[in-house]
């Protein structure tokens, strides 16, 4: 099992003149303690008009001034938006992105899922699927050392040769997003890397990697040439301290992450209120006021919790195979100190025992990928839904505006 980190950038109000400013600067600091501490991937998402709940318009930009104060982790777009971005301006961005970090890029890919995101690029979401298949059909084969033309129903491209090429060949990792459950299996039937969400529970993320690697080896049918990338990956909320009570009231920002999430995601045509005229923060305050147990359960699940309360969680996914969990602990107001005290403590008492089995995953992995193991096909209807917190509302996707599904 690998660990990453996860950013969305989040600022909740009140803003003051050099807010974001410390934002950016804390969460790159804490991306170069984390590559320290021996962390595989920094993730960082794409997000456009999102107010306080992602300020993380151009992640190309915080990861390459990350790539400059780092050496080994891997630094991951979780993801680029391709329906917002033209193919020949994602190729690249990865590209040189690739080149500054000598050869660290993951590239993971999505379509937006919110008409407030969508709409000012003149896209909608009846068709944000369709736009995404034909936007990973043009800009693949832009990775390739020759000209290029392309006349798809979204995008077309004259013939040109796209500059400058990756260091990585034939082109950096890919991943998709994976917002609703049953994108897991169109990852792995797409051959590309599941990048996902929180699973509620072991048995739930045993039927979806089962799923993942079914469709992999089974039913792989590619949008177009590009090289295939089983792998996995789960996002689970992170608090590591001394004590459970201590964690969890380091890790509140956890429960504005979940509420500001169904904000967006909750109206119909995911369009919200003009920009200014509400305050996340406050409507945040007045919910928690109203529903104590809900904010208070809110912080009973993913990794929050003492070193030995994680330790437990993480073996109960050790037969769920899982290729990477990825933590998200800049959340709300979360303090930059506790995050840093967190990824420290992880990494001292935690992740080395989980590391150490990267061998045998490996090992396993490859003799499914070979059909030497055959998975069982298991039934996933019962594994299709997930709750959260945010006005009553349930939460059916942890990272949703910038996923696909």
């Amino acid at each position: 099992m690998k660990f990453g980190i996860f950013y969305e950038l989040q600022l909740p109000r009140p803003w003051g003149a050099d807010s974001e400013r410390q934002l950016y600067q804390n969460a790159l600091a804490q991306v170069e303690l984390a590559d320290a501490l021996g962390y595989h991937y920094a993730w960082e998402v794409e997000h456009h008009f999102l107010e306080e709940y992602s300020h993380s318009p151009q992640p190309e930009v915080f990861l390459a001034a990350a790539s400059q104060r780092t050496k080994q982790i891997r630094l991951g777009h979780g993801i680029i938006q391709l329906t917002t971005n033209h193919p020949a301006r994602v190729a690249e961005k990865v590209a040189c992105l690739d080149l500054v970090s000598n050869g660290r890029v993951e590239f993971g890919m999505g379509e937006g899922a919110s008409i407030t995101e969508l709409g000012p690029f003149d896209r909608g979401m009846e068709d944000k699927r369709e736009v995404w298949e034909d936007g990973v059909r043009c800009v693949m084969p832009m990775f390739k050392d020759a000209g290029f033309e392309y006349d798809g129903p979204y995008f077309k491209f004259p013939l040109r040769n796209v500059l400058p090429k990756p260091v990585q060949k034939p082109h950096p990792p890919l991943w998709v997003a994976c917002s609703q459950l049953e994108t897991i299996e169109m990852a792995g039937r797409r051959g590309i890397g599941a990048l996902g969400f929180q699973f509620l529970s072991a048995e739930m993320a045993h039927a979806w990697v089962h799923a993942y690697y079914n469709a992999f080896t089974k039913r792989q049918e590619k949008l177009c040439d590009y090289q295939s990338n089983p792998n996995i990956a789960m996002v689970s909320y992170f608090m590591c301290a001394r004590t459970d009570e201590e964690a969890r009231r380091r890790a509140e920002g956890v429960t504005f992450f979940q509420f500001s999430l169904a904000y967006y995601s909750g109206a119909k045509g995911r369009e919200r209120a003009a920009p200014g005229t509400v305050s996340l923060w406050d409507e945040y305050q007045a919910w928690k006021r109203a529903n104590p147990e809900a904010a208070e359960k809110a912080l009973t699940g993913g990794l929050i919790g003492s070193p030995e309360t994680i330790r437990r969680k993480l073996r109960k996914f050790l037969t769920s195979r899982v290729d990477q969990i990825i933590l998200l602990n800049q959340a709300g107001n979360n303090a930059h100190e506790h995050i840093c005290e967190s990824l420290e403590l992880f990494a001292a008492e935690v992740m080395p025992e989980f590391t150490a089995m990267e061998g045998e995953h490996q090992e396993w992995k490859r003799r499914v990928l070979a059909r030497e193991i055959e998975l069982e096909e298991i039934d996933t209807t019962p594994y299709r839904e997930r709750a959260g917190v945010g006005k009553g509302v349930a939460i059916s996707r942890l990272t949703g505006a910038e996923a696909v599904g």
